[in-house]
């Protein structure tokens, strides 16, 4: 092909289709309509004469280059030397031939012209337009389909002409050089053996889509014209693409290929079916099987399409044509007998489809199939180790799969079976303690099938071998897969295969990945809404990776898979098959990764000394842990019924507690009669660490189930909904039966405890169950809750909550005081000389806050929730001595100060950092670090540290605590000194406390929710503003900063009430009001080093600062509502004016105050009596001020209250009462007006904003007529400063006056 040169035997693509050889055609069609053999011979000499043209440059080119390049030159050097030179020619030639090509192409359509002339004239056989070949090659189906129907139309109307044509022998007069040719087709018209040489020679083109549209001329033409013979287009596909030993390369690959399509032509064709049925003893059959087989033993990829070819004949060919002549055919045999030990894929493909079709068992097929045959027998493992080389070879056709495995597929796992299949696991999975199912016979050997099938084939063969063969295995997968039923993913995602999965996708840069990722994107999409398959997926990929399958590659697979769960069935089949994932540990895979298989560089690279039972235990724990975390995950996205959820609950609460709270001391079973269950554990001992898992869970799912069920309704009944007591029903029950005990014994003052708390809830259960929907019903029921997460926490940390659980006991006697509830020889309960229950209870909840679990904490919210309305000033503070308490001492206390002298001197309790270590701590803090992250400080300031706190316990706050109550409240707090004294590492002391604080803060939340108008909050506001605005906040913890500074503004200062009645005394209001207007008036305190702190440190204390002064900004506010909505009266809010004016005094004095202009015209805009009785004062201020700046600050303060002070009413009396008021502060005003005039701001900015208060001033005076008063009180100095200042503004407000 190209540039390379044909033997004279077979025929090239270029003369097969280039426009020269369409003129030889045409001439050959003028022979055939009896014209004159002169003209014939005069377009053969030009065509030789064009030839001879062509050639002879070419050669002389060719003879030229050759005769320049001299015979010294080496070897390597001649041959680059004739590539060039071959290059130049070919380009030469190919340019000559596209001119040529262009002129041939106008003599073609003359020649055409002449020929349909000619044949219309001699009126012996019909035109055939030799064209249509060109629309054969054509790209579009279309156009090749409708060009082979005009070419058979055409040839089939010619070929009956010609039958019936009396003198043939002038017809072919003129076709003696195709005569010549024994090419067999002696009963054809000459256009019809053209035709069908020129198809079989255009089979071998590799231009466009030549071979598939001469391919199906030739079949639609032998199908259809009976003339032209099967044996002899047999031969001219031998003669015409035979390949000859000059032949290199793409030459001979076209050929092969051409002969291949021409023999599937024949076989598309009906004709070799006809020639059986006509002849029963007929050879070409056998001949034609035969020639397929050499021609596929000739080339690779051959093999294939020359098997469908015969494949497809098979299809056409009755059984018996089948038997007698296709196994019969001599190469046949032969190829089957030599297939196993060539590793031929093909042959054993062609095998099982025959065998498909006869349905009879044959030796010819070799030891491809057994015999007798059936598919049990086919996969089994030594069958199929005799037929591994074959499938292996199969990856030669990759990205694509070999035909081979889809029939092996088929065979495998029939449809019908399976889909029954299906159907019938999944009704059985959802039965529990049944005895599995008898499957039927034939699902047994297709189960077993499967098995063999994935360990020999996949296992064993495929995944030990190279990437293309892991990449086949994963490809036979997703064959498998449509007609997988779920009861064999087992078998399918085994150890082998999911270990390789983890090692493929544990490395992004592996060559596997796309095709394992792939792979797992088409599982899930099998798996879709099917629960079943959801189930043996997840449980697949778990167990085969030790748990840690998402981990290690890095997706989110199994995660997505769980949460998918819709259904109560599926939540109950994952369930269950988590429940046997956890007790077999026997099914655990164990396996190792296979070393073959994995590119994994983190495998395990310890000896086999090492990995001893230790590792075993290791890899069992993280799969359990994985079931235990799995179970509560279900409810997370399950979006049921309350019934269906509650019956998901108990199935889960079941085996946690089973798994985590009990153990079996005789054997792993036991079957309680009262249940009517069987309960087992795992042979060898769950560790503590599980059961503390298992503990944890329990607690986590009481707490949801809590939140969700919010208060209960008696009419659906408390033993139906109530999870909590359910559990406590189930714990007895298995508490009562012999062979079953506690995962751990318990000490003396745990086991009382343990039975204090289980008696006192079913107490509270009983008296619940008896009580009415209220209040009271919504406190048993928390406490109930409260009651079980202290008996599991008990369990869970023992030694350590039995104190607290007896008090706790005890408060619920007292709290529920019922008759039921009192022993007959315990005491009195309400004795004036014990605490109150509230301190008790408080106390209480204080110590176990500490360390206790979160759904412990959930539990005493609630608690606390429905109890806060009791709580005492003793209680609060209580929580609020927490708040403040801090590990590090006030580093400028002087010895002996009290905190209340402290407190007033430092106005909210805050203290300045200055110097040395504290400003590098400061900074430290302003960073915004929280507790956590905290570096420890020096082991020698512990000392000192608990000094400082053990003065700050004798606090007054702590007045009216006994000794017991100081005791219990400290214990917790001492031991954080003692861990910050001689902790080293891990988390420090600070981090404990601040959780702790942390705890406390969610207590206030709920009280200041349900409590928002007591006069308590006014305590509660106090103490957590010193906390906020003490700099050791900041230090410790950011997280904690923040805390407190949201439940001030969301709790206290932007709640919809506040403190109310008469208990809100106002000399507190006062002082507090007197300390926020300082803090709010407070600068930002620059320190020596601040020039050396970063911009993010800087940032950080510059924001702090604008927080503290907007909490003193909103306090104040909120300190004035309270103020105002107690309607005191005027005498007595003397002292909040008296504050006020002290503040403005600072403000006009003092360059030091920061309070901005803005807060205090807002404070006189919302509270506008304030600003009634400061005007006077403010404008003495404002005229005396020594700084310009804050005198034209204070102007906007000035027009805020005098807007305020002159009434808008147009009637009478509101005029005469506003003239009034302005009338008393006119001289102060005229003054005020008369300093700006003579004392005009230079800066313009400052300039202009005196002189529009000067116009607004006016423009009020002169409304109320009071501009000839106003004039009176100003100097002649002073209107000459307020003519030359204000100039046409005041010049105009006295015209007013005249």
């Amino acid at each position: 092909m190209g540039s390379k040169k044909r033997s004279p035997n077979s025929v090239a693509e270029v003369e097969d289709l280039d426009n020269t050889d369409t003129n030889i055609e045409n001439a050959n069609l003028e022979d055939t309509n009896n014209e004159n053999a002169s003209s014939i011979s005069s377009r053969k000499k030009m065509k030789k004469d064009k030839n001879k043209e062509t050639e002879a440059p070419d050669e002389d080119a060719s003879k030229a280059g050759l005769s320049n390049i001299p015979s010294s030159m080496k070897p390597m050097e001649r041959r680059k030397k004739r590539k060039a030179l071959d290059k130049k020619r070919l380009h030469a030639a190919s340019e000559s031939k596209e001119v040529k090509t262009k002129k041939m192409d106008v003599d073609s359509k003359v020649t055409e012209s002449k020929e349909h002339m000619g044949a219309s004239s001699s009126g012996t056989l019909p035109k055939f337009h030799i064209g249509v070949f060109k629309d054969l090659a054509s790209v579009d189906v279309s156009v090749r389909e409708g060009a082979v129907e005009r070419l058979v139309t055409e040839l089939q109307e010619v070929q009956k002409a010609y039958e019936v044509t009396e003198n043939k022998e002038v017809v072919e007069g003129g076709l003696k050089l195709e005569a010549e040719k024994d090419d067999g087709l002696n009963d054809c018209a000459p256009s019809v053996r053209y035709a069908v040489r020129r198809l079989v020679r255009g089979a071998s083109s590799s231009r466009e889509c030549a071979r598939q549209g001469f391919a199906l001329g030739l079949t639609v033409l032998v199908d259809t014209v009976p003339s032209v013979k099967v044996d002899s287009v047999l031969k001219l596909i031998v003669d015409l693409l035979e390949v000859s030993s000059s032949m290199k390369g793409q030459d001979i690959r076209d050929c092969l290929l051409g002969r291949l399509f021409a023999y599937g032509a024949l076989a598309l064709s009906r004709r070799l079916t006809e020639e059986w049925i006509s002849d029963h003893n007929t050879l070409i059959i056998k001949e034609f099987t035969d020639v397929l087989i050499s021609l596929a033993a000739k080339k690779r990829y051959l093999q294939e399409p020359a098997v469908a070819i015969i494949l497809e004949l098979v299809e056409k060919l009755p059984t018996e044509a089948v038997l007698n002549h296709i196994l019969e055919a001599p190469r046949l045999r032969e190829w089957f007998e030599g297939g196993i030990d060539a590793g031929n894929p093909d042959a054993l493909l062609l095998a099982l489809r025959i065998r498909e079709k006869i349905s009879i068992d044959s030796e010819m097929f070799g030891n491809f199939l057994p015999h007798p045959f059936s598919p049990s027998r086919l996969f089994v493992p030594g069958h199929l180790s005799s037929i591994i080389n074959c499938l292996k070879e199969s990856t030669f056709c990759q990205p694509r799969v070999h035909g081979v495995w889809p029939v092996l597929v088929n065979i495998l796992l029939p449809d019908t079976v399976m889909q029954a299949e299906d159907v019938v696991s999944a009704s059985n999975s959802l039965k529990k303690h049944k005895k599995s199912r008898k499957s039927s016979s034939s699902e047994e050997e297709i189960a077993r099938s499967v098995r063999c099938f994935c360990e020999v084939i996949i296992e064993g063969s495929l995944l030990l071998s190279s990437h293309d063969r892991k990449h086949l295995a994963f490809d036979i997968l997703l064959l498998l897969l449509p007609r997988l039923p779920a009861s064999f993913i087992p078998y399918v995602l085994s150890h082998k295969i999911v270990q390789c999965m983890v090692d493929v996708l544990s490395t992004k840069d592996s060559w596997l990945y796309k095709v394992a990722q792939h792979f797992l994107k088409e599982l899930s999409d099998w798996v879709g809404n099917d629960d079943v398959r959801r189930v043996a997926v997840i449980v697949a990929l778990q167990r085969h990776s030790n748990a840690r399958f998402d981990g290690i590659t890095k997706t989110k697979t199994v995660k997505a898979l769980v949460t998918e769960f819709k259904t109560e069935s599926g939540c109950m089949l994952f369930i269950q098959n988590l429940m046997n994932m956890f007790v077999d540990e026997g099914n655990a895979s164990e396996e190792p990764s296979d070393q073959s298989q994995t590119t994994d560089d983190n495998s395990e690279m310890g000896s086999v000394e090492d990995k001893d039972s230790n590792g075993a235990t290791a890899n069992s724990d993280f799969l359990k842990t994985w079931v235990v975390e799995s179970l509560p995950i279900i409810l997370k996205h399950l979006k049921l019924e309350p019934e269906a959820r509650f019956g998901v609950q108990k199935e889960i609460l079941k085996f946690l507690a089973v798994q985590g709270l009990f153990s079996a001391s005789l054997g792993s079973e036991v079957t309680s009669f009262e249940l009517q269950e069987k309960f087992k554990w795992p042979k060898a001992p769950t560790s503590s660490a599980i059961c503390r898992m298992c503990i944890e869970q329990i607690q986590s799912l009481l707490a949801n189930a809590q939140k969700i069920e919010g208060l209960r309704s008696l009419s659906s009944g408390l033993e139906h909904s109530d999870l909590g007591s359910y559990f406590m029903r189930f714990l007895s029950t298995l508490r009562n039966i012999p062979s079953v005990s506690l995962f751990r014994s318990l000490s003396d003052d745990d086991e009382k405890a343990f039975e204090k708390l289980q008696e006192m809830e079913t107490r509270l259960s009983r008296e619940e169950k008896n009580c009415v929907i209220g209040a009271e019903a919504n406190k048993l029921h928390a406490m109930r809750f409260l009651l079980i997460q202290l008996l599991l926490q008990v369990l869970l940390r023992p030694g350590e909550f039995s104190e607290a659980a007896s008090e706790l006991v005890i408060c619920c006697k007292k709290a529920f005081a019922a008759s039921d509830l009192l022993d007959s020889g315990e005491e009195e309960l309400d004795n004036d000389a014990d605490p109150k229950l509230m301190d008790v209870l408080v106390d209480t909840f204080l110590s176990l806050l500490p360390q206790s679990s979160a759904p412990l904490r959930s539990a005493i919210e609630q608690v606390f929730k429905y109890f806060c309305n009791d709580v005492t000033n003793d209680g609060l503070l209580r929580m609020l001595r927490v708040i403040k308490k801090d590990l590090k001492p006030p580093r400028h206390r002087e010895e002996g100060r009290d905190d209340g002298d402290d407190d007033d001197e430092d106005f909210l309790g805050i203290e300045e950092v200055e110097e040395g270590e504290g400003e590098e701590e400061m900074d430290e803090a302003e960073t915004g670090e929280t507790g956590e992250d905290e570096e420890q400080t020096d082991d020698s300031e512990a000392v000192t540290e608990v000094e400082e706190a053990g003065k700050e316990l004798s606090d007054d706050s702590d007045g009216g605590m006994d000794d017991d109550a100081m005791f219990r409240m400290d214990a917790y707090l001492a031991q954080i000194f003692k861990d910050r004294k001689n902790q080293a590492g891990g988390e420090t002391a600070q981090s404990q406390l601040v959780l702790f604080k942390l705890r406390v803060l969610s207590l206030l939340e709920v009280y200041l929710h349900e409590n928002p108008a007591e006069p308590e909050v006014l305590m509660v506001y106090l103490n957590l503003a010193r906390a906020f605005v003490n700099p050791q906040t900041a230090e410790i913890s950011e997280q904690l900063g923040q805390r407190i500074w949201g439940i001030l503004q969301k709790k206290i200062l932007k709640a919809k009430d506040f403190p109310r009645g008469d208990a809100v005394q106002l000399p507190t209001l006062e002082s507090l009001l007197e300390k926020n207007l300082k803090l709010a008036s407070k600068p930002l305190k620059k320190k020596k080093s601040a020039g050396n702190l970063s911009k993010k440190k800087q940032l950080a204390m510059w924001k702090r600062h604008k927080m503290i002064v907007s909490l003193a900004q909103d306090s104040t506010f909120w300190i004035l509502k309270i103020i105002g909505a107690r309607n005191f009266p005027e005498c007595e809010l003397q002292g909040v004016i008296d504050i006020f004016k002290g503040e403005l005094a600072r403000y006009f004095e003092s360059k030091t105050s920061q309070i901005k202009s803005d807060f205090l015209t807002e404070i006189f805009r919302r509270r506008p009596w304030i600003g009634h009785h400061l005007f006077g004062f403010l404008l003495e201020k404002c005229s005396r001020a020594k700084l310009e700046f804050r005198r034209v600050e204070a102007l906007d303060l000035v027009i805020e209250i005098l807007k305020s002070m002159v009434s808008s009413g147009n009637d009478e009396s509101n005029r005469n009462a506003s003239k009034k008021v302005l009338k008393n502060h006119l001289q102060k005003l005229s003054h005020l007006i008369k300093e700006l005039a003579t004392n005009m701001p230079e800066k313009p900015s400052r300039r202009a904003e005196a002189r529009k208060f000067c116009g607004k001033v006016f423009r009020y005076v002169s409304t109320y007529d009071l501009t000839k008063s106003f004039l009176k009180y100003l100097a002649p100095e002073a209107e000459a400063a307020c003519e030359s200042q204000l100039g046409e503004l005041y010049l105009n407000f006295k015209k007013i006056e005249r």
